[in-house]
């Protein structure tokens, strides 16, 4: 059996509760390399064979879980974050399905969330954004044209860029292009949630001058949108006293409200 585990965005308590039990209970762990923090390895218990796959290629990776399904062994692949964004996994399901191996996926929490932890911000605020889009930039392996960063763009949304700062100059060029204005906010996060964290505030223009001050090329996420800077917004209905919900009655109250972006509305 192969459990596919989510490993979190990189602080060893950020893997989940499940993730943590199928961790210390294999017998055989194959994890991504330098992606993963190596302090949860060592949740492995006395024996457990420990494989890094960066070393490895897809067929070599099965060749190993293929012999651990021979010899009943409780095996993890562990990946980076949460294992359904860039995590390659859905080739090595259907190998595995080939094969006769089977298999569960255990969610872990996704950089992108570690990324907006580590900023303090809300992705969707509003009035802001209401959406988030999670993409990257095209290197070695290609994006559709319908999915470029210059067409997405032009939603205005929340962006959080994967795999790209090493192309932060490009980005931020092709992002322009696309409608962003220059001083839309920017934040470019090097390893949310390790302890060598950093973290970049900047304008979209200016995004690939500190990129590059800063030495980041790779393990970072960047995040542009008006969201990125956490003001202007209007008050959530949410709790909102004059809103009603299923749980709470509205609630009649004089005056002004002042929302965070100094902006005040009548309720």
């Amino acid at each position: 059996m192969v459990h596919i585990v989510g490993a979190g965005p990189g602080a060893a308590d950020l893997i989940t509760v499940r993730g943590q039990r199928f961790l210390q209970q294999a017998d055989m762990v194959i994890y991504a390399g330098s992606l993963v923090n190596p302090e949860i390895l060592q949740e492995t218990k006395a024996g457990c064979q420990v494989y890094n796959s960066a070393n490895m290629t897809l067929e070599e990776v099965m060749e190993v879980m293929e012999a651990g399904e021979r010899d009943g062994l409780s095996m993890v692949r562990l990946h980076t974050g949460d294992p359904c964004l860039y995590g390659a996994i859905r080739e090595q399901m259907d190998e595995m399905d080939a094969r006769g191996i089977p298999y569960d996926i255990c969610p872990g929490v996704s950089s992108f969330c570690g990324a907006a932890s580590a900023l303090a911000i809300e992705y969707t605020l509003p009035e802001i954004s209401q959406s988030v889009i999670l993409t990257r930039m095209e290197g070695r392996t290609r994006v559709p044209d319908r999915e470029s960063i210059r067409s997405f763009a032009a939603h205005q949304s929340t962006m959080v860029i994967f795999l790209s700062a090493g192309m932060a100059r490009q980005l931020s060029e092709e992002l322009m292009a696309g409608g962003y204005k220059g001083d839309t906010p920017a934040a470019v996060v090097y390893k949310a949630t390790w302890p060598d964290e950093k973290i970049l505030r900047c304008t979209l223009a200016e995004l690939g001058d500190e990129a590059e001050k800063a030495g980041i090329r790779k393990t970072a996420l960047i995040l542009v949108g008006r969201a990125v800077a956490q003001k202007g917004y209007l008050r959530s209905k949410l709790y909102s006293p004059d809103f009603e919900t299923e749980f709470r009655r509205r609630r009649e109250r004089d005056g002004e409200i002042m929302d965070r972006g100094n902006r005040s509305r009548g309720l």
